[in-house]
């Protein structure tokens, strides 16, 4: 399955089954194509044998040495290329570059440079030609990679013991943090980057690098790859552009074909051209065409090298370092190596502080204030940028940004804000301390709190801090989270995942700003002013006030939208989740004897079922991230004298993150009680934290609020709920209709919930509710009848017209059989939902295959509905019904998935 398979002789290659897409295909493919075309060989693909590639397989060696081509084959680019012009993937590829409307024909062949006329090349111009192609497209596939791994030095993890156990344990060893490498990237790259960095390529080259961290002895091709990595990020610091997932195309090429013509116009030593040996060796015996049998006696003597220089390899690496420290003094003579020596001493101490200290603050200011000032600067156009992307649409309409900024998302821009906060927190540094300079300062802080805490001498400021709670509006049952700093800096360092210190500041970051807190915990860092004086210099950065002030202000912009950028990226994470079921008060909780389960959906996975032990309504497990929630279902087994069980909601909160989920339930569950559930389907929503508003405590008391969600009414009927009039159901139509078309038409990252805008409160199936409860006759005054009743009646009635065969007409019976037939595999799903519960089932259901409009017109036009709705029902009033149709016709264009959780136990 993972094989790929290159048949060079037949021009044919064979990928293996699910190959992700390459970052940039197209455009990387269309600058390939561009250098093909500028050499006069065609990138189309052309399936069918050319004439030079039966000239290649009629090939013999006797002509090799008459060609006096040192027996090289490739007499012409074309040969060379010829893999590339029989592969079909490039034919394809081609044909993919051509409808994206990019014409391969317009492309003007280079002009030959005029150096090469000064320089006396010393072979014939189509050897030239083959070097010069080769050099090129050499370069772009160099340049591909360095752009994709910049900044892979900082994922490394340097070997902790010796270099002997760790060449023992080198299996058990992890080397390189791919999770918040990954964390970093743009998201059109991640399909391929994560099976990349799984490949064994990948991993010894990064052992090479472990291993050669001196640069004497360095890999030659890690080198390179190191200076070429070197260059683009000195190009990165120089204009600090946002790192993006835009195709940058490569630069190096005119370089790299100088330097080929250089070395073609001295060549050192052309080798002899192929020839008969003289058959000393093989003491004559040998036929055309087959190696010479070897000597014996040449063979058994052994080599001459030193056998253990091998084995001693570790020793050799510890050996190096000290060697290392020694050549320096060596070089030296004695006066030399005493001047040396005193030189060091004093570096730190009596060379360069006074200068700085004897200086007054205002000219320190002045002459780091450029730099202070475009930090500043940087972040000033960092938050805004970010924000503009974030709110998209809304900040195009606010008169910001431009319509699509292309190329750049979340990923990248937290990744570059990242990037700035590690230069801002590197600038007037006293001692640098491992990769990352923030996430050093953090643990410095900590080891500060800890010291203090086990002293007792608490600052006043630190505990008022820390006990600061966040007053959001989670109900009175479920205590709220601290703000904590360390806590957040706790949950990083428990993440096995993240192994860097540079990933660690990165999470912790990217956390912040998803609980609201970045600001914040910045603040509360740099209020602890003996530490920063201890680890910074007078003119850095974080200790120029005013500076240092505005960037937090800038910083507290953020807070303005919503980031999921911690559980979106750490997918595979385990997070703790604290429940809390609240049921009604008034009518015998306590009493309840069944045995509850929960089951919690969310964006990436759910619980599965979670045994709740009985009379506990509060309680913590931990699970796999679950991302934003969606769903919770919750029911119980019908055991005991009470299993009828009241629940006005439930609520969850992701105890690493702080966000709370409610999730409004208002109904029973009990056979013979309401609409005899033994389980439900909540939906929930993400409650919004007042943390800017603790920031600022005003006297005058907070707007009354609303509740979330119209608690339905318990203990009477369905009948007797607040009756709406026709108007008012077409309107509510007509609004959950178009919250899912307008769902539809926003881009991907900025839209919300499709289960909200299905089954929430003024969702499309609580609009279909009141519609069919509209004229609902009530028979008895004790027994509730449901819509779901009415269906049912309606399904029995066309299966009784299609056995006595009395159908109308063709449409009309395939819209009646399938109304039956999802009826039926909703009556049939193994688990226990109520009516209104089968009602939700099949509206989801015929949203998702386009029926709904369908099921209106049957349903209209059905004797039953006579039988069951008084006249005055909107369901008998053929333009309102016709008018329904017309807006549920609309939903036909999207196409709708639904959450597992919704249709779970049925296969339609």
């Amino acid at each position: 399955a993972n094989l790929c398979f290159v048949d060079v002789d037949n021009h044919f290659i064979e990928l293996p089954e699910d190959l992700p897409q390459f970052p940039n295909k197209l455009e990387f493919v269309q600058e390939i194509s561009e250098i093909l075309t500028a050499f006069g060989i065609p990138p189309e693909g052309n399936l069918h044998y050319s004439e030079s590639a039966s000239k290649m397989k009629s090939l013999r060696a006797c002509d090799l040495v008459s060609d006096k081509r040192n027996g090289n084959v490739a007499g012409s680019p074309l040969n060379s290329y010829e893999l590339l012009k029989e592969n079909e993937t490039i034919a394809r590829l081609q044909a993919l570059v051509k409808r994206t409307g990019v014409s391969l024909e317009k492309l003007e062949v280079r002009e030959e440079t005029s150096s090469k006329k000064d320089l006396k090349i010393q072979c014939d111009e189509e050897e030239f030609k083959i070097y010069q192609l080769n050099i090129q497209i050499r370069e772009i596939f160099a340049n591909r990679f360095t752009q994709m791994f910049a900044d892979y030095e900082v994922f490394v993890i340097q070997p902790s013991q010796d270099k002997e156990s760790w060449f023992t344990n080198r299996e058990q060893m992890q080397n390189f943090d791919k999770a918040s490498f990954l964390s970093d990237q743009p998201e059109p790259y991640l399909p391929f980057l994560s099976r990349f960095l799984e490949t064994q390529m990948f991993a010894s080259f990064i052992d090479n690098k472990i291993m050669c961290h001196d640069d004497d002895d360095k890999d030659p091709i890690l080198r390179v790859f190191d200076s070429r990595v070197d260059k683009i990020r000195l190009l990165n610091v120089r204009t600090p552009t946002l790192r993006t997932s835009m195709y940058q195309k490569c630069t190096t090429i005119d370089e790299a074909e100088k330097s080929i013509e250089l070395r073609l116009a001295k060549i050192d030593h052309t080798a002899v051209h192929p020839h008969l040996l003289d058959m000393k060796i093989g003491q004559g015996k040998y036929e055309l065409g087959f190696f010479p049998k070897l000597q014996s006696d040449v063979l058994s003597t052994g080599p001459a090298s030193n056998k253990w220089t091998k084995r001693n390899a570790p020793a050799q690496w510890r050996r190096k370092d000290r060697q290392k420290q020694h050549t320096e003094h060596l070089r030296l003579d004695n006066d030399q190596r005493e001047k040396y020596i005193q030189e060091a001493r004093n570096l730190g101490s009596t060379i360069r502080q006074p200068k700085l200290s004897n200086l007054s603050p205002s000219v320190i200011a002045q002459t780091n204030w450029k730099f202070v000032e475009g930090l500043l600067k940087e972040c000033r156009n960092k938050t805004k940028r970010m924000l503009v992307e974030k709110m998209g649409r809304e900040a195009v309409e606010l008169g910001h940004g431009e319509v699509n900024i292309t190329g750049v998302e979340e990923n990248t821009l937290i990744a570059s804000l990242c990037d700035l906060l590690e230069r801002i927190w590197s600038h007037g540094l006293q001692i640098k301390q491992g990769k990352s300079a923030l996430w050093s300062h953090l643990l410095h802080y900590l080891e500060n709190r800890q010291r203090k805490t086990t002293s007792g001498s608490f600052s006043t400021s630190g505990i008022l801090l820390d006990s600061e709670r966040r007053k959001s509006d989670t109900s009175p049952g479920m205590s709220p989270l601290r703000i904590s700093l360390v806590q957040d800096m706790r949950h990083i360092q428990n993440i096995s995942e993240i192994k860097t210190d540079v990933g660690k500041a990165r999470a912790w970051v990217r956390l912040s700003m998803e609980k609201k807190l970045l600001s914040r915990h910045l603040k509360q860092l740099l209020s602890d002013h003996e530490l920063t004086k201890k680890l910074y210099k007078r003119y850095a950065f974080l200790r120029c006030d005013d500076e240092k002030e505005q960037f937090l202000y800038h910083l507290l912009s953020f807070n303005a939208v919503d980031y999921f950028c911690f559980t979106n990226v750490f997918t595979t994470i385990l997070i703790p989740y604290h429940i809390l079921i609240v049921p009604s008060k008034k009518l015998g909780g306590s009493m309840f004897t069944a045995n509850p389960w929960i089951c919690i959906s969310g964006e990436l996975g759910e619980t599965g079922v979670l045994q709740i032990p009985r009379n506990i309504l509060e309680m913590t497990f931990e699970c796999q991230n679950l991302g934003k929630l969606t769903t919770v279902q919750i029911g119980h087994d019908n055991s005991g004298l009470y299993a009828k069980w009241l629940v006005e909601y439930v609520m969850v909160r992701n105890e690493i993150t702080g966000h709370t989920y409610k999730f409004p339930c208002g109904r029973w569950l009990g056979k013979g009680m309401d609409d005899g559930s033994l389980e439900r389907i909540l939906v929930g929503e993400l409650l919004t934290s007042n943390t800017e508003a603790d920031e600022r405590q005003c006297r005058t008391p907070p707007l009354q609020q609303s509740p979330s969600m119209i608690r339905r009414l318990v203990t009477i009927s369905p009948n007797n709920k607040p009756k709406l009039n026709t108007g008012q159901i077409q309107e509510a139509i007509g609004e959950a209709v178009n919250g899912i078309v307008k769902h539809f038409h926003k881009p991907e990252k900025e839209r919300g919930s499709l289960t909200l805008l299905l089954c929430g409160e003024s969702g499309l199936v609580s609009a279909l509710e009141q519609v069919f409860q509209h004229g609902f006759k009530s028979p008895r005054l004790f027994k509730n009848v449901f819509i779901w009743d009415y269906l049912e009646k309606a399904q029995t009635y066309y299966e009784t017209l299609e056995q006595n065969e009395m159908v109308p007409e063709e449409n009309w019976q395939t819209r009646a059989r399938n109304f039956c037939r999802f009826i039926t595999a909703i009556n049939n799903t193994p688990r226990n939902i109520g009516k209104d519960g089968k009602f939700q089932m099949l509206v989801c259901l015929g949203a998702r295959d386009h029926l709904l409009h369908h099921w209106i017109a049957l349903l209209a036009d059905c004797p039953i509905t006579a039988q069951m709705y008084e006249d005055i029902a909107l369901i008998k009033d053929h333009t309102l019904v016709n008018s329904l149709i017309r807006v549920l016709q609309t939903l036909q264009e999207f196409n709708i998935t639904l959450e597992a959780s919704l249709v779970k136990g049925i296969d339609i």
